[in-house]
């Protein structure tokens, strides 16, 4: 049996580089009732980012491709708008297991980049677990990661490998 925890998130952090915690939406899980991970379980996020969380990631991360700031550019390259940086978008993935399972090694990752996101787009990404192996007292787990737009548009399509120590789901509550 499975069921759905949900939260939204109504803090923000006080530090500047974090303040795109506000933007988040809501978080569910889809883990099975005994609070343990199963291949087939679903972790999901949904978040809309702004342009303050693109400067943010760009003083962070030391890019400044003007791609992400100036709309000239951004049409010239195919654009309809200042595309959000897809690294960004994809960030959201070792947050959610990070988040649901503290301790988590993540080790491996793929992305497809499929469609851009745009400031003020509502992102929903999703990890679902598809493979989880033991070894000695930790679980390598394989997962299948993926963020869509307007509920149907996939934006990252991909991979991803983590070590947990644990199978039990955190379950997070950000209000």
């Amino acid at each position: 049996m499975r069921h759905t925890i949900t939260y939204s998130t109504a803090a923000v952090m006080k530090q500047p580089l974090w303040n795109f915690v506000s933007s988040l939406k809501h978080c569910s899980s889809s883990a099975s009732s005994a609070g343990v991970l199963r291949p087939g379980d679903v972790l999901k996020q949904t978040r809309t980012f702004s342009k303050s969380d693109i400067t943010e990631y760009s003083k962070l991360t030391h890019d400044f491709n003007p791609l992400h700031f100036d709309l000239d550019c951004a049409r010239k390259s195919g654009f309809a708008d200042v595309p959000v940086p897809g690294m960004l978008v994809a960030s959201l993935f070792p947050k959610i297991i990070a988040s649901h399972f503290p301790g988590a090694v993540y080790v491996k990752q793929s992305l497809d980049f499929k469609a851009p996101v745009f400031v003020g787009d509502e992102i929903t990404c999703r990890v679902q677990a598809s493979n989880i192996r033991q070894i000695k007292h930790k679980f390598m787990v394989k997962l299948e990661t993926t963020c869509w737009k307007e509920g149907e548009i996939v934006v990252i399509d991909g991979g991803a490998t983590a070590i947990l120590p644990s199978l039990a789901v955190k379950l997070v509550d950000n209000s």
